[in-house]
């Protein structure tokens, strides 16, 4: 019998659960409506290339971390190595903390209270269904060298 290789196991991909609570939100503001008054000011106009910003320089550079390392993205499949350097010396969590910064964005562009209220739940599902899987993933492929950088650096930021 041919032994199955050890993964995270996350199904589905990450990035899914931001898209699905953001619809999520959108459903809940046709539904239960809160006045958008704040978003038709200067400063949530300014603030979208901010918060878009501070995703895209989280997340571009893990992905070519990932890239020259030849490690996948995809969440069922084992890892080749643990990043550890650059933006990962920063964060354990670049790319989620990078599509946070992102969610946040495009909700202050659409103009939605309800994006904001579920911040939370974005962050608890992020945590629990992808971030702890992976975590005891890594734990187990990688052993002292991943607690060692656990105890460095933080799961966020």
């Amino acid at each position: 019998m041919k032994q199955k290789k050890d993964s995270p196991g996350v199904y589905p991909p990450p990035p899914l659960f931001y898209v699905v609570i953001f619809f999520i939100s959108i459903l809940l503001q046709n539904y239960i409506s809160i006045p958008r008054d704040f978003f038709e000011g200067n400063i949530s106009h300014y603030l979208v290339p901010i918060f878009i910003g501070l995703g895209v320089i989280s997340v571009i550079p893990a992905l070519i971390t990932f890239f020259k390392s030849k490690n996948t993205l995809v969440t069922i499949l084992p890892a080749k190595s643990l990043q550890t350097k650059g933006i990962y010396s920063i964060s354990r969590n670049p790319m989620y903390l990078g599509l946070l910064f992102i969610y946040i964005g495009i909700a202050l562009f659409k103009g939605n209270w309800w994006t904001f209220i579920l911040i939370p739940l974005v962050i608890f599902v992020i945590n629990q269904l992808v971030i702890i899987k992976e975590e005891r993933y890594l734990e187990r492929a990688f052993g002292q060298e991943f607690l060692e950088y656990k105890n460095k650096v933080r799961r966020w930021i």
